[in-house]
């Protein structure tokens, strides 16, 4: 036995060297609308070397490496496309390679239909290659984190996978995947306790996302949709990554003659290691596991397979079992701020635990079936059931005092002087159980070579139990006060219909017109809200490389459950739809420079919210007043500008302008005497800052690597994001009327990838190994995610800032297969 490895080890030694040797180009082939290009050739000039591109697009060649090539692509009406490249021994080079239309032949190209992957005549609508997800440096690799270096798109908060996207709340955006609509919890309270994001970056093969103006077959929310399309395996094969912070496994491939196509992902994350940065200091035991699979079976007829064509019939399955469990004994907690010349501490003692746990099942049986060429359908039914649980017995005793910030002062950064001292006390059994089922059909005919009509349905059953058990107060000075006290036991029971109608008219080769209408009925509020939508884009001849975009629309948001409950835990049920008009302008520019792509992207934007449902904002739970009527609005421009800054990394800069205003009813400021210091008027406060108005928006992904060796890599994140406004809550005359801190923050990554053997290869066995080191938090900024409220012995309140995690240092490898 011991001889017979002997031999095998000396067979791999020897033959690691040919693999080595082997270098492979993969890539996909599309047009300008984002759509496979089928039978495209891709050839290496002066080589022997070639390929056509399948019916996705995609191609792979084996080429010598060390050696520079010029890799031509051609299809018939558009432009060659051509690029040079060098690879090295055992490297594998992705290219997602967009062809330009031939402007003198593009009268004799057939018109068809686009598909739900366009992005340069839709607009707002921004592709996202989903291996970027896997590389970018984050806490915790959340799927949500490559969202905020796009303009318009803001989370101030590390530790949450939620986002603002222009102006609007971390609920008023639409998640699909697959076709099936995505929920996050009801309970979540903060960042911190929160679990994974439902979307797995080892499945995915599509992320297409969209900051407003999306089109009628979306479904009603406010602010953004991101559709997410998970991979149909072709063979087997896997991978296993981790890090510090967790890990996760895949593997997926096809059984009974490739008619069944299954993806199957496990994730495990561990926050503790990042939650002690905090500055509370404690035993955090966060440990969040989900289990997710995407099941695809192939109805087709066996003649229709052995074609290679796209399925007639399909059943898919998507899958997701959830279990989120947050547990913490804070211990201490020491907070220092203010100014240069007054500072003040807060020093906090704790004792008890706090208890969260967040189970979720959520899948979608989905049918499609292609009738003819022309006509297509579909019919999805889904089901989210979520048990949620909040246990809290937490004590604090708290010192709040002044210090000395001068060093020749004694005592020195120590405190000084007694501000107030005193006791909380917070106590909470609270329970969620949330069902939702929903039965969709669609359809999709072809009814004119230049009209694409769709048209779908969608009926839903929604139940909520929620128990809330919730108990405190504060001891301060010798009395008791802020007591509070809850208890409720309630169900929300209620159905939901949607529809929608729209047609994609290509009026020419350079105008496509988009229009429809969506219907929305809640029986709880007895509402129906009409939403008509249109989008138009325009290329003009003389301008090849421009395409110009308008639309405008009603988007119409109804109250899912939290909308409805108000600050005693009651509901409402008397709210009106939220609704917002969308009118947006934009232009996208595709030039070469330095021989290499870029886009430049802008767009300006107006929203109108004629009814909207205010908030207030604890940590990341936003806390709804129904009981408010109010009016808001958003206006701003955004800015994108991606390409190969580095000749074969994308990169991109991105900037958003913002202003966003609301007008409560009921609130009040007070005008004085300025001599006597009377009131002599009380007047309303007309339109003031939303708690989302974050006026400037910068965010940066830059990818680099070694000029002669791009196996080794750097990856840069930035994001800075101007003050949110905030405010006591409770107190409407006093909201958002105070400018918080900017948010700043720059992760960094170093990363090797070393290419054991070639994807051509045959058999079952290791492909590639990266390895990655990560800074993140580079600069160390204190960023600040709320705000706690203590009041000194004078009676004065203080706005005491709760901070982000620090430096962080984090390992991570990911093993493909």
């Amino acid at each position: 036995m011991g001889k017979r490895w002997g031999w095998c080890i000396c067979f791999m030694i020897l033959s690691f060297p040919a693999w080595a040797q082997q270098a492979f180009i993969q890539g996909q082939v599309t047009n300008a609308q984002q759509q496979p290009l089928i039978g495209a050739t891709v050839v290496v000039q002066n080589a022997s070397v070639s390929a056509l591109t399948d019916a996705q697009g995609k191609f792979s060649l084996k080429v010598e490496p060390e050696k520079e090539i010029t890799l031509l692509v051609t299809y018939i009406g558009f432009l060659k496309f051509e690029k040079e490249l060098t690879l090295l021994p055992g490297e594998t080079r992705y290219l997602g390679i967009e062809l330009i239309a031939n402007s003198k032949e593009l009268q004799e190209v057939e018109v068809r239909a686009k598909s739900t992957n366009e992005t340069r005549e839709v607009v707002s609508i921004t592709k996202i290659d989903p291996r970027l997800t896997q590389s970018i440096p984050s806490p915790f690799q959340e799927f949500n984190k490559i969202l905020t270096t796009l303009p318009g798109v803001t989370s101030n908060n590390e530790l949450s996978s939620a986002y603002s996207v222009r102006g609007g709340t971390y609920d008023e955006n639409l998640v699909y995947v697959n076709g099936m609509e995505v929920y996050r919890p009801f309970l979540n309270f903060s960042g911190q306790q929160e679990g994974l994001s439902f979307v797995n970056p080892d499945l995915v093969e599509e992320v297409t996302f969209s900051s407003g103006g999306w089109q009628p077959k979306y479904g009603d929310k406010l602010s953004s949709v991101l559709d997410i399309q998970y991979r149909t395996p072709q063979k087997f094969k896997g991978s296993v990554s981790g890090s510090l912070t967790g890990g996760s496994v895949h593997a997926e491939g096809t059984a009974f003659d490739k008619r069944l196509g299954f993806l199957v992902g496990v994730r495990h994350k561990n926050a503790g290691y990042v939650l002690n940065s905090l500055e509370v200091e404690g035993d955090y035991q966060p440990v969040f596991t989900d289990v997710q699979t995407y099941l695809t079976y192939d109805l087709s007829k066996a003649g229709h397979r052995a074609t290679g064509a796209a399925p007639i019939t399909q059943l898919s399955l998507l899958a997701n079992i959830a279990q989120n469990d947050y547990q913490v004994r804070p211990e201490t907690r020491e907070t220092t701020f203010g100014t240069q010349t007054q500072v003040l501490r807060l020093l906090v003692g704790y004792d008890g635990q706090e208890q969260m746990k967040y189970t979720t099942w959520q899948s979608g049986l989905r049918l499609q079936h292609e009738f003819s060429s022309d006509v297509k359908g579909e019919l999805i039914y889904s089901t989210l059931y979520s048990q949620e649980r909040e246990y809290r017995d937490l004590e604090a005793g708290y010192r709040f005092c002044d210090v000395m910030p001068m060093a020749s002062v004694s005592p020195f950064n120590r405190c000084a002087g007694e501000r107030g001292v005193g006791s909380t006390y917070n106590y909470s059994r609270n329970k969620l159980r949330a069902a939702i089922q929903a039965l969709e059909g669609k359809v999709n005919w072809r009814f004119m070579p230049s009209h694409t009509l769709m048209a779908g349905v969608k009926a839903g059953l929604e139940s909520i139990e929620d128990g809330l058990q919730e108990y405190g107060f504060t001891d301060s000075a010798d009395y008791v006060s802020d007591i509070s006290t809850l208890s409720i036991d309630q169900t929300l029971n209620s159905t939901r219909w949607q529809g929608f109608v729209q047609d994609e008219w290509a009026i020419d080769s350079s105008q496509t017109l988009t229009y429809g209408v969506r219907l929305h009925y809640w029986s709880t509020n007895a509402q129906l809200s009409i939403s008509p939508r249109v989008q138009y884009a325009v290329r003009f001849a003389s301008l090849p490389d421009w395409s110009f975009k308008a639309a405008a629309g009603s988007y119409v948001q109804a109250p899912l459950y939290r909308e409805l409950r108000l600050a005693d835990g009651t509901l409402q049920k008397e709210v009106e739809n939220q609704q917002a008009w969308h009118f947006i302008t934009g232009t996208e520019y595709q030039f070469h420079k330095w021989g290499r792509p870029f886009k430049l992207t802008t767009e300006a934007y107006v929203k109108y919210m004629p009814s909207v449902i205010p908030f207030e904002q604890e940590n990341m739970r936003l806390r709804y007043l129904p009981n408010v009527k109010s009016t808001a609005y958003a206006i701003g421009a955004d800015v994108r500008l991606n390409g190969e800054f580095i000749k074969g990394e994308e990169s991109w800069f991105s900037v958003g302008f913002l202003s966003t205003k609301e007008n409560l009813e009921g609130d009040s400021t007070e005008v004085r005497d300025p001599i006597t210091g009377k009131v002599e008027a009380v007047e309303a406060k007309g339109y003031i800052r939303r708690p989302t108005d974050q006026r400037l928006n910068f965010g940066v992904f830059f990818q680099d690597h070694l000029p002669n060796n791009p196996t080794w890599k750097m990856y840069l994140n930035l994001a800075f994001s101007t003050g949110l406004p905030f405010g006591p809550p409770g107190l409407l005359n006093y909201r958002s009327a105070f400018n918080g801190p900017a948010y700043r923050r720059v992760d960094m990554g170093f990363s090797k990838l070393i290419s054991v053997r070639g994807t051509g290869a045959s058999g079952f066995g290791l492909e590639s190994l990266w390895l990655s080191l990560e800074v993140l938090n580079l600069i160390s900024a204190n960023n600040v995610v709320s705000y706690n409220y203590v009041k000194d012995t004078s009676g004065i309140t203080y706005a005491v800032p709760n901070y982000l995690t620090g430096r962080l240092v984090n390992l991570r490898f990911i093993a493909r297969f």
